[in-house]
């Protein structure tokens, strides 16, 4: 029987088989087989082939699934290729603040936000035709004072669901405020959960599925119910240096996990019943220490792993940064496990470890997402260094200098299928892996006469870049 007259359901079907040569063959066999794929083979594609972006959500509700997936396509080639060469454009997307400063990051489809000081600086993603990517526009500045006057520096951002578009913003003195976005407006209301943290800092907020987690930097963590009025909170005291939190609702069992200074320094409470678990679920450590060998250490950065990890795309698998400089991936579902800590119950081991053998400063943030959705960045603590890995192949990092090539740390990221934004102690920038760049696509920033930047090829600027080596 000719493959044509096979009904279209089972064309269709054979269509979800195919990968992109296959696809791309049969969509320049005849016109009929063009439009089959054009409706129905490509877009099956991009869903089994999924390449998470806030930033590019706006201009993909434009594209074609021919587009998409081109686009994706370039974007995957792009990061292939920048382990060996500069394939990507690097760019500020500020002038540097004055004094240095410690900046945090927020995205949704709509905006990045970045907050350093008591300043909150918007970029709006604007999509203007079908076969354009998204532009990165400043939309404004805002400064979060005191209610008194006194000052009190942002430290930390998360952008929440709701009717309107909202953003919670903790700030030094352990308050959290709303700030909403209204009418081209921006609205400031103080939150029913603002004295949770008064007295101590608020280090990190982590949101999903109507739920916040909180965490002090004096080890007060507390989850509220943000679907309910009044809201509704149940706290655990850590009692130890805090840095960093990590909320996942969609587990089979929903769990809060936590970066602190200490000898488990990465610990998993399980949430039940709206609330968590006073003590740990389970500890995760390090592989090569025994009971009386371990050392303290901390953990700066938590983030899930990118779809596209070996071990599956379930949100039980989970990467950090820690201060000895390496990244470890955990999957929860493991069985494999060292010696006790602690009298603690035996900690769960890495599935993996990932490093930099020429920087051995503490990672102070991680975000997965990249090409095929299978990377991995690090933000590292000084030198402004950014380093990544294909998770499936590891062994094969590289890492690149933010623009300006400075002493910062890096110390917040946020990576998406082609874009990386992060921010230095001077100021917000961005890589970006697609193709489509122009010089519309992100601010013009003025330059002075030393700023510590180099023009470079593709609208981008020169950034310093290595692959990683073995040590010998």
């Amino acid at each position: 029987m000719p493959l044509l007259e096979l009904p279209n359901d089972i064309l269709i079907s054979i269509l979800q088989e195919l990968e992109l040569p296959g696809l791309s063959v049969l969509s320049r066999t005849c016109k009929a087989l063009e439009a089959l794929v054009n409706n129905f083979g490509w877009a099956d594609y991009r869903r089994r082939h999924p390449r998470p972006s806030h930033s590019l959500a706006s201009a993909q509700t434009l594209w074609s699934s021919k587009f998409h997936v081109r686009y994706d396509t370039l974007a995957d080639r792009s990061w292939k290729h920048s382990r060996c060469r500069t394939d990507f454009v690097a760019r500020p997307l500020a002038r540097p603040w004055k004094g240095k400063l410690q900046p945090v990051l927020a995205i949704n489809d709509s905006r990045l936000v970045v907050a350093c000081g008591t300043t909150i600086y918007f970029y709006i993603f604007v999509a203007s035709a079908s076969d354009e990517v998204s532009s990165v526009e400043f939309e404004r500045a805002v400064v979060l004072s005191g209610h008194s006057g006194r000052r009190r520096d942002i430290t930390a951002v998360t952008f929440i669901n709701g009717l309107k578009e909202t953003l919670l913003v903790g700030f030094q003195n352990g308050e959290i405020e709303e700030v909403v976005f209204e009418d081209d407006t921006v609205k400031l209301f103080s939150r029913d959960l603002s004295d949770l943290h008064v007295g101590g800092v608020v280090e990190h907020l982590s949101y999903d599925n109507n739920m916040l987690l909180s965490l002090s930097s004096d080890g007060l963590a507390a989850l509220t119910n943000l679907s309910v009025s009044p809201c509704t909170s149940a706290g655990v005291e850590l009692q130890k240096r805090s840095w960093v939190s990590h909320l996942c609702m969609q587990s089979s069992t929903p769990y809060a996990a936590y970066g602190t200074s200490s000898v488990t320094p990465l610990a998993i409470h399980s949430i039940t019943n709206g609330g968590l678990t006073q003590t740990p679920t389970v500890v995760l450590g390090m592989k090569g220490y025994t009971t009386t060998t371990t050392p303290s250490s901390a953990v700066y950065g938590i983030c899930r792993a990118p779809l596209a990890a070996p071990w599956g795309s379930s949100p039980e698998i989970i990467v950090s940064g820690w201060y000895d400089g390496q990244v470890r991936c955990y999957d929860l579902r493991s069985a494999l496990r060292g010696p006790s800590v602690s009298g603690s119950h035996s900690p769960l081991l890495p599935v993996l470890y990932l490093s930099d053998p020429l920087q051995y400063e503490p990672i102070y943030s991680v975000s997965c997402g990249g090409g095929s959705s299978s990377h991995v960045a690090a933000g590292s603590a000084r030198h402004s260094v950014v380093s990544f890995w294909d998770i499936r192949s590891p062994a094969k990092g590289w890492s690149v200098h933010a623009p300006g090539n400075d002493s910062s740390p890096v110390y917040d990221i946020i990576l998406e299928s082609s874009r990386l934004f992060g921010a230095t102690q001077s100021r917000p920038f961005v890589f970006d892996f697609g193709p489509g760049v122009s010089t519309r696509t992100y601010p013009h920033i003025p330059r002075p006469e030393r700023d510590g930047l180099k023009k470079g090829r593709n609208f981008g600027y020169y950034v310093t870049q290595y692959i990683h080596r073995p040590s010998a």
